[in-house]
């Protein structure tokens, strides 16, 4: 897919936005909190059964969204990896693979990572001046989308509804994880519990301090619990913040 460098402003709302898409926070992490520790080699906190279980939410995902962070610490392809589930999703009408989506607000993205080069579509959200800095480095691979001077994620949802991505699938970093909730954008969340204990201070949490809406008052509803092996699955609704307490 050839590059092009696409202007959206973040400013005010926009006319002819679809709804946004659901969106649905995926994650494993620790006992402690910690979604990796500080070695070389990634930290595998999932199991078997637990990939298996992401790859399946992946193939309901018409989108599946990571930081740019988390593309140069993993270099994650972000595939359907079961050929059933991606005959499935041809069957159905839809792309063998979900748009892989990233964001960046510097441009400092390497062309050489395995997100580019395998899948279908990918999109990139960034500012004017990263769309600037990537220039051409990621023709015939991605389509660059400038947010204006910064990322707002309500006008990155805005323009996923537009292209009818109606469920958007976040699996990270910490970044993304805090910027979503803290513009109280989430609508679901997959927390898998590895039965670990990472306790270094230096090493990326599942989220980093923010103020989140609602603070400590807010309590979200547990939707089910399952146990994959070691490993337990947490399913959480956002509704909307209750306001009668403050």
């Amino acid at each position: 897919m050839k590059e092009r460098t696409t202007q959206r402003r973040s400013e005010g709302p926009r006319s002819d936005a679809k709804a946004r898409p659901y969106v649905l926070l995926s994650v494993a992490a620790s006992l402690d909190g910690y979604i990796d520790d500080t070695s070389e080699r990634r930290l595998l906190l999932s199991n078997s059964a637990d990939f298996d279980r992401v790859d399946r939410v992946r193939a309901d995902s018409d989108a599946i969204l990571v930081g740019a962070s988390t593309l140069r610490t993993d270099n994650p392809r972000l595939l359907v990896n079961s050929a059933e589930r991606r005959a499935t999703r041809v069957a159905s009408g839809r792309p063998e693979y979900p748009v892989k989506v990233t964001v960046t607000a510097s441009g400092e993205l390497d062309p050489g990572l395995r997100f580019w080069h395998t899948g279908g579509d990918k999109l990139v959200y960034t500012t004017d001046a990263g769309a600037a800095r990537l220039g051409e480095r990621l023709a015939d691979t991605a389509e660059v989308i400038a947010l204006g001077a910064r990322v707002a994620f309500p006008a990155l949802l805005d323009d996923l509804g537009t292209r009818g991505v109606h469920r958007l699938m976040v699996e990270g970093g910490t970044g993304m994880h805090t910027g979503f909730l803290a513009a109280d954008l989430v609508d679901e969340i997959h927390l898998a519990i590895a039965p670990i204990l990472v306790g270094d201070p230096a090493a990326p949490r599942f989220v980093g301090p923010a103020l989140f809406p609602g603070g400590t008052q807010r309590r979200l509803q547990l939707a089910g619990v399952e146990q994959l092996g070691d490993v337990a699955v947490l399913k959480y609704l956002v509704g909307p913040v209750d306001k009668s307490g403050y």
